[in-house]
């Protein structure tokens, strides 16, 4: 068994206690991050005297060679080992002798861990907001591309007004958008090394934690030590922040599970991103959306997870905080995957066109605009909202649709109607006459659209 520790204890941990209390399993995920922190640590050591330039360059050189062996398989990281730094200082050592010992020279477990969790993170964060950028990128480019299509709105899934698919689609993109700086945030926030912390307390080594933190390609060092060694806010901020993103994502694939069933026909979901029936021939399921829609559950628990293990933990270290990193990371795992998915399927749907503009006709989305038909002519609104029911009512009862009764009909229910009134409600005009900014008309979309245009452009740099 080896670990950092033991000196003060008479004799060898039980084996159920070492195994519980190991973290080699998961730790070894950010095997890169621990070693990325030591060179930068050594570095700093031989730049204040407590290192030699030998003994640093020596260090490094070990370290290097154990990462490129661990990445190419020669070498494999055991459970003999209790964590990923027992793991790099007990290799390091054998291969190097004495000196390797050296490597945890001013420096605890606690802030080298705070360190990899946090460089980990950061990575992920990065990754996942290059994800969320792609998305957004094909958002845009269906909006730009589906400006006239119509299609219905719905409040409480019942039909509302007619609109297009550029906006439905634009509503998600400002989700995104706002995922998007979510991260940013985060990032910001974070962005500060704890290594130089120690334990809980500092060192009384002549440590130059500006500079580790630059060579790690952080803002600054952390200015108080007990909580750089127990913050875990940036954790809790990313899932919080992965856990909307889930969130958006599942609604989009609620819609899109509805779109494509039987029932409402809009659109068809490509080959590749769809499944069978072991049973039913006739079937094709959008799988995917629903698995995703299911994962949103699985980030949420990662976020209930680390929430209720940090509720309860004085300051500052305590070895509950070791229960940051399992579901974690796969939530991060889980929400990159799911990002890749739903960008790949929403890129190849098919959309009926045809269909969903004759679901926008004959759903009565174009009744509010009968009734503004009416008060544009003189009728009080409320008055106006009494005849376009009436309207509904009577085109329930003939199973036909408002664009279907003649002018008497229309006359027969208020002698205000006179044959402009079917352009009123035709669907396109409906749509085209809603330019203020924010409305789905064409006016409006071009001006969001090209003010998204220059926001990608601006995250792409």
């Amino acid at each position: 068994m080896a670990q950092l520790w033991g000196g003060r204890f008479t004799k060898e941990t039980d084996k159920l206690v070492y195994n519980f209390n190991a973290s080699i399993n998961f730790d070894k995920k950010f095997y890169k991050q621990d070693m990325e922190g030591s060179i930068a640590h050594v570095k700093m050591l031989a730049s204040v005297g407590i290192l030699t330039e030998e003994e640093r360059d020596q260090i490094i050189t070990g370290i290097e060679g154990i990462l490129r062996d661990v990445e190419n398989g020669s070498l494999i990281i055991t459970e003999e080992y209790e964590d990923i730094h027992s793991f790099v200082e007990a290799v390091l050592t054998e291969r190097i002798g004495d000196v390797g010992k050296k490597l945890h020279t001013g420096r605890s477990r606690n802030d080298q861990v705070a360190l990899d969790m946090k460089l980990y993170t950061r990575q992920e964060l990065l990754s996942i907001r290059e994800l969320v950028l792609e998305l957004i990128k094909t958002c845009q480019t269906l909006m730009e591309e589906n400006i006239h299509t119509v299609m219905p709105g719905f409040t409480h899934l019942q039909k509302a007004q007619p609109l297009t698919l550029s906006h439905h689609v634009g509503a998600y993109m400002e989700m995104f958008k706002r995922d998007y700086s979510r991260l940013s945030d985060i990032y910001d926030r974070m962005n500060y090394c704890p290594l130089g912390s120690g334990a809980l307390a500092g060192t009384t080594y002549p440590l130059d934690r500006e500079m580790t933190a630059e060579l790690l390609d952080f803002y600054g060092p952390t200015l108080n030590s007990m909580d750089s060694v127990s913050d875990r806010d940036y954790v809790i901020e990313l899932l919080s922040a992965l856990s909307t993103i889930m969130m958006h994502l599942s609604r989009f694939c609620e819609e899109i599970i509805l779109w494509n069933s039987n029932e409402y026909r809009f659109i068809e979901i490509d080959d590749a991103y769809s499944t069978g029936s072991s049973i039913m021939p006739q079937k094709k399921n959008p799988d995917i959306a629903e698995l995703i829609r299911g994962k949103t559950g699985r980030v949420y628990a990662a976020l209930t997870s680390i929430l209720t293990t940090m509720k309860g933990i004085p300051l500052a270290y305590n070895k509950d905080m070791q229960e940051d990193k399992e579901l974690t990371f796969d939530a991060y795992d889980t929400v990159k995957g799911c990002l890749a998915l739903f960008n790949g399927m929403l890129k190849t749907i098919t959309f009926h066109k045809d269909i969903m503009e004759q679901s926008a006709k004959h759903g009565f989305t174009n009744a509010t605009d009968a009734a503004d038909y009416l008060v544009n002519h003189g009728v009080p609104f409320r008055d106006a909202h009494g005849i376009v029911g009436r309207l509904v009512l009577y085109c329930i009862d003939k199973g036909i649709a408002l664009d279907d009764m003649s002018l008497e009909e229309y006359k027969a229910i208020s002698p205000v109607f006179e044959n402009d009134i079917y352009e009123a409600i035709d669907v396109h005009t409906c749509v085209d006459k809603r330019n203020t900014i924010g409305a789905p008309g064409p006016k409006a979309m071009e001006q969001v659209i090209a003010i998204n245009k220059k926001w990608i452009k601006e995250h792409e740099e």
